[in-house]
C-alpha cells in the first residue's frame, strides 16, 4: 500500500495533485481541502495517502496529516460513505471541525457539506461518536478540555446508561469536576444538572 508520497508537484487543482517522486513516477492523488492548501504555491510537497482498490479500478487519496487520514478512514468505515464522499466531507470541514460536529451531534453542520444528506450525516454521527474524541477535536482547534480520569469511567458509564452519548457524558463530567465534585455520586448529580 502507498501510505506517503513526497516529491515534485507537477500539477495541482483543488481536487487533484500530480506528484512526481524521486523514482520518476508521477502519482495522481485526489486531495482533501487541507491537502490542497498545504501544497498550494509550492514546487515540492508531501501527502499521507490511502490507496483504494476496487472492481472499478484504483484511486489514491491524499491528506495533509496522519490525523486527517485517520479521520478519513473512520469516515469510510461508515456504511454508505465511500472514499469520494469521505474526501468531500474533509474538503468541506477540517478534521477538527468534523470531530467536533460528530462529538456534539451537530447534524446541521455535517449536512451542510455539499452532497451529504441529513440521513447520512446522522449515520456518521451514530457510528462514529464513540470513536471520535471531543478532546482531540478541541485540542486541534486550540481549546483544551479537562481530561476524564479513569476514576470517572463509572460516572461515564452511568450517564451512558441514561441515554447520553460518551462525548456528552465526558463533557458533563469535566464541568462537574471543574465545579468541585469529588465523589462519583456528586459528579453524576452535577453532570445531570448541567445536561
Amino acid at each position: 500500500m502507498i501510505g506517503f508520497l513526497k516529491g515534485k508537484i507537477l500539477s495541482l487543482t483543488p481536487e487533484c495533485a500530480l506528484i512526481e517522486t524521486a523514482s520518476g513516477i508521477g502519482f495522481e492523488v485526489n486531495c482533501s481541502g487541507s491537502a490542497f492548501s498545504s501544497l498550494a504555491g509550492k514546487t515540492e510537497g508531501e501527502l499521507y495517502t490511502y490507496l483504494q482498490v476496487s472492481e472499478n479500478g484504483t484511486a489514491l487519496y491524499g491528506f495533509s496529516s496522519p490525523d486527517e487520514k485517520n479521520m478519513f478512514l473512520k469516515l469510510i468505515s461508515v456504511s454508505g460513505v465511500g472514499p469520494k464522499m469521505g474526501i468531500a466531507v474533509l474538503s468541506g470541514l477540517s478534521s477538527g471541525e468534523l470531530a467536533a460536529a460528530i462529538a456534539t451531534s451537530d447534524v446541521k453542520r455535517l449536512s451542510a457539506v455539499k452532497g451529504l444528506g441529513k440521513k447520512t450525516a446522522e449515520r456518521i454521527i451514530l457510528e462514529l461518536r464513540e470513536k471520535v474524541s471531543l478532546n482531540a477535536a478541541a485540542s486541534e482547534n486550540g481549546v483544551l478540555l479537562p481530561e476524564i480520569s479513569s476514576g470517572d469511567e463509572d460516572a461515564v458509564v452511568a450517564l451512558m446508561t441514561l441515554g447520553f452519548s460518551r462525548s456528552e457524558s465526558e463533557k458533563a463530567i469535566a464541568r462537574a469536576r471543574a465545579n468541585g465534585a469529588a465523589t462519583v455520586e456528586d459528579i453524576i448529580m452535577l453532570a445531570l444538572k448541567g445536561m
